[in-house]
Formats: C-alpha cells, structure tokens, sequence
C-alpha cells in the first residue's frame, strides 16, 4: 500500500464511538465535538442516536462504501468533520479504513467500549481467554478457525440470522454440543441475553441486529481433532491424491516459517494443504495457491472454507504466467512443476531479501534440477522418508513411502551475484 500524503488542516476527521444507550453513553468530550461539527458521516442507525442539539448536516454512508469514501471526504473538505461508528472504531470499525486512506495523522479517534469489551463483562469472560471473530462483511466460515474445545468465541453478527448460521456451522464442523447464547443491543435500554442452548438444540428466532454471538466450544465424541499447528489428519481434505501428506506437510510449514502478516505463493497448489495450513497459523497471514487444473482449484476454495480460511486466493493457471499480477511473497513453496521452463527463477526473482523458498519433489528429474539450484543458490537438501505400519498376513510390517526430497533456502544475495540458469526440459505435473 502506498504511503499516504502529508494531511493539511482541512483533511482532518475525528471519529466518535457510540454504543447502543446512544447519547447518554457519550462522554463530554465527544459530545463537544459532535456539538461543533459541520458534517456528520455514519451509517442511519448512528446518526438516528443524535440529538437535536447536533446542528451538523448528517450524511449516511452509501453502499459500497469503501470506493467511496474518497469522493464524500473531499465534497466536504474545509468543513469541520466527524464520523460517527459504533463502539470502538479501531476494531473492526471504520477507523482503520480511514487511518489506511488519510494517514494517522489525519485521524483523531474517540473510542467507545466494544461490543466484545461488553460482553466480556457480562459474561464474566476475560478479554485475554477469548477469540473474538467477526463476519460482518466477512464469511461465516472464518469462525471454523477458531474452533477448538473448551475455547471461548464471541462472533460479531452480521444479520438476525447469524446466530442460526453459526449452530449450523458448528454442527457441520463436530462442534454441536457447544453452547451458545446471544446478547443483543450490548449496552443500550433494550440489552438483553438469550436462553444457553447448544448448537445441536438452537431454535431460538432471529436475533436483533446489533448482536453477538457467545460460544463455549465443545467437540463431540469421534469428531475429527483438528490441532492449532500445521500437520493437519490427511482426512482433513477432499482430494484426487494431489496432497502433500500429514508428516512432509508438517516439515514443509516448518521449513516456510509463517510469521503474522506474511505472503505465501503455493505453487501447484493440488489439495490447497499448504496454503490452507499457513493461513491458520495466524489470521493476518496471505495465501495464494496456483493450481491449472480447474476441478483442483474448486476443490482447494471447498478446503479452504471448511477449515476456517477463506481469504485463500485461488489462481486458476498455469506457472510461470499465472505468478505475474501477484504481490510480493515472502515465502514460495512449489509442489510440483519444478522442470517447467522458468518456473523456479520466475519464483526466486520474485522473493525479496530474507524471503524463503521450499520446494518439494519425489522425481529424479526434479531433483535434478532442485541439486542445480543449490549450486546455483544455496540452501539445504533434505531427503524425508516415512513409513506407516501395515499388516502382513498375521503380522505387522513397515509400508515405506516414496522418499520426498526437500530444497530450502533464504534470499540474502543479490540478484548481480548469481549465476545465469542452465536451460530446463520437460514438466511435471503439479
């Protein structure tokens, strides 16, 4: 994202949190500042909440916002303008979006308490013990994520029916017998807390907007056992066989080394398992799996939404060209593909320094060419090799596995320091 311009007087806006109780939760200062403003943008519930001693013109959000908003900002430059956003604008809320176009230094925020900070206090839930998720504008199936027993969710609403839509969620992903409650307009004269019902037994009726949704998390019995590490049960996946197993799996997210916030190319991407994994090892992380076969790339986005991530960015293509229009990673796994005509130094020119680049094969030919690269690059060469009892007649014996080779290096040269690539031939198939 592109640094934003030096803010000027007249760019500045302040952003004012209100809660459910409207104007009488506002404290003094916010309310001077509402008091003095000309220009008062929120959505039509917010601004409902004001009173008439706010003389400001009230302009409501137009819908898509996010396009915008640069063009309503400036139709009001020079005028004194507030934002109106519920509880907290900083979580989840429209602060972000503005500090991210204005810059910082253009935004003054006056925070209210959170819907999850009330909740929290109702509850009697310590903020630090509790995930708080929301599917406001975001998809459902983010909240499977966050599924683990005796873990502690609060799911802000987007709609009545999202109470309804996380019991079935939570039925469908081995999680009925969690329990569930709903606090509605947290905060205001109408606050109230539904009956505890699991979400095997739901059937309370839609829920008033502004909600959230409380979950005790319990697995039920023979649920599969989704861990919060990579290394996820193969059952885990729908797939044709293209999958990278549980134990090379877990090794491969290990040699990545996913940090909060970073960008993962999954090149080949087959069943999804490696971008999927790196995803749930933080909710800022980014994903982008290339896979050409189409049936693939469907079934990868099925994965992805089952298991809590669906911000993976599915590239339907083939590499090289399909890599062109991505943004810069900070780390390459390739699973297959490796003698593609300039697959792996279309990948390696695009790692900056410090980047990292893992990539996996069971051919001899690939591993040629992974051999050449370590001359050419550095790195490391591992040989894997795993092998799952079985029976044999009345006994028990060792079944091995086609050993995986490994290739792992980090980007510390320059470009002007290495050696041009010798010429590849023939492909696999990712």
């Amino acid at each position: 994202m592109t640094a934003a311009p030096a803010a000027t007087p007249q760019d500045a806006v302040t952003v004012v949190g209100i809660g459910a109780e409207g104007w009488p939760g506002v404290p003094e200062a916010s309310r001077a500042v509402l008091r003095a403003a000309d220009v008062v943008f929120g959505g039509p519930r917010q601004l409902d909440l004001l009173p008439p001693e706010c003389a400001a013109a009230r302009v409501p959000w137009p819908s898509p916002l996010r396009p915008a908003l640069p063009g309503l900002l400036t139709a009001h430059a020079g005028r004194t303008r507030v934002v109106l956003a519920s509880g907290d604008p900083m979580f989840y809320g429209i602060g972000r979006t503005l500090t991210e176009l204005l810059g910082p230094e253009a935004v003054r925020v006056l925070p209210h308490p959170s819907s999850v900070a009330y909740a929290c206090a109702r509850l009697g839930w310590a903020r630090e013990d509790v995930d708080a998720v929301s599917v406001v504008g975001r998809p459902l199936a983010r909240v499977a994520a966050a599924l683990h027993p005796r873990r502690r969710l609060l799911v802000l609403g987007s709609g009545p029916g999202t109470p309804a839509e996380v019991a079935a969620l939570l039925r469908a992903r081995g999680f009925g017998p969690s329990r569930m409650r709903v606090l509605e307009q947290l905060g205001g004269p109408a606050e109230r807390t539904s009956p505890e019902a699991t979400a095997e037994e739901w059937n309370a009726p839609p829920a008033d907007p502004l909600h959230i949704v409380a979950v005790e998390c319990h697995r039920a019995p023979g649920a599969p056992r989704l861990g919060a590490v990579p290394g996820l049960p193969d059952e885990a996946y729908a797939h044709d066989g293209q999958l990278t197993k549980r134990y090379p799996r877990a090794v491969t997210l290990a040699a990545l080394a996913p940090a909060p916030g970073e960008v993962l190319w999954d090149v080949g991407g087959g069943s999804g398992s490696i971008a999927i994994e790196w995803l749930r090892t933080h909710p800022s992380c980014r994903a982008f799996s290339v896979e050409r076969d189409a049936a693939r790339a469907a079934r990868i986005t099925e994965n992805a939404d089952r298991l809590g991530v669906p911000a993976l960015r599915v590239v339907t293509g083939a590499a090289p060209a399909a890599l062109v229009q991505l943004p810069t990673p900070d780390a390459v796994f390739i699973g297959g593909g490796l003698t593609a005509p300039g697959l792996l130094d279309a990948c390696w020119a695009a790692l900056p320094p410090g980047g990292r680049l893992v990539a996996n094969t069971v051919t001899l030919e690939s591993e040629a060419v992974l051999s050449a690269a370590r001359k050419r690059y550095g790195g490391e060469l591992v040989r894997l090799s795993v092998a799952h009892a079985v029976p044999v007649g009345g006994f028990t014996g060792w079944r091995q596995a086609m050993p995986l080779t490994q290739w792992l290096v980090e980007k510390t040269a320059p470009e002007a320091t290495e050696k041009p690539a010798p010429a590849t031939t023939g492909a696999d198939t990712p």
